[in-house]
């Protein structure tokens, strides 16, 4: 009997932790892209009300308030899924140069300075949303939207982002294979 050792292993038929840890965050990073495609839908059935609504003279009031809110979120929860699919914007003037050993340890010396930029900006945002929440913070619209709901979505994702940076600063030090293959299918290719 097999112990399911195939789920644990990587493309090079290795089994390493690293490649756990990895799956595992580009699983959660895809969880929250799904929400933040849920937001755009959201956001765009909030606008069809409204448009109804104000054909008839009324209106939710809440409508700027709403999507605000939706943007920030969607924006914040997509970053990891858009980082592993090589969907944001790079400067590779240098690195695109480089191959092998070389361009690995420079990708990853890139990797930790953006991490740690991240990781501050996360508990800043973190310790925003644990003040607002200990404060009673609400928003100044009609809706009265307590403030640490917007501001926990975006500090979870950019530690998700994190997660994600971290995870592919450890492929870059492990040389593994990432978990999409350059080449796929996907239009959202990961090119490294």
């Amino acid at each position: 009997m097999t112990t399911g050792l195939s789920d644990i292993q990587d493309i090079a038929g290795q089994t390493r932790p690293a490649m756990l840890f990895q799956r595992g965050v580009f699983a959660l990073s895809r969880a929250a892209a799904v929400v933040a495609a849920l937001l755009v839908v959201g956001m765009v059935l909030h606008i069809l009300l409204e448009i109804g609504l104000r054909m008839v003279d009324r209106s939710t009031f809440v409508l700027d308030e709403m999507v605000g809110y939706a943007i920030a979120g969607a924006t914040f929860l997509s970053l990891g899924y858009a980082f592993e699919h090589s969907a944001l914007v790079r400067v590779g003037l240098l690195v695109d140069r480089l191959s092998g050993r070389t361009r690995r340890v420079l990708e990853t010396c890139c990797g930790l300075a953006t991490l740690a930029v991240t990781t501050q900006i996360a508990w800043a945002i973190a310790k925003t949303a644990m003040r607002s929440f200990e404060r009673g913070r609400t928003s100044s619209s009609i809706a009265e939207i307590p403030l640490w709901i917007p501001e926990a979505v975006c500090a979870t994702g950019l530690a998700i982002f994190s997660l994600q940076i971290l995870a592919w600063i450890l492929r870059q030090i492990l040389d593994l294979p990432g978990p999409v293959p350059p080449g796929n299918a996907d239009p959202l290719q990961n090119d490294l």
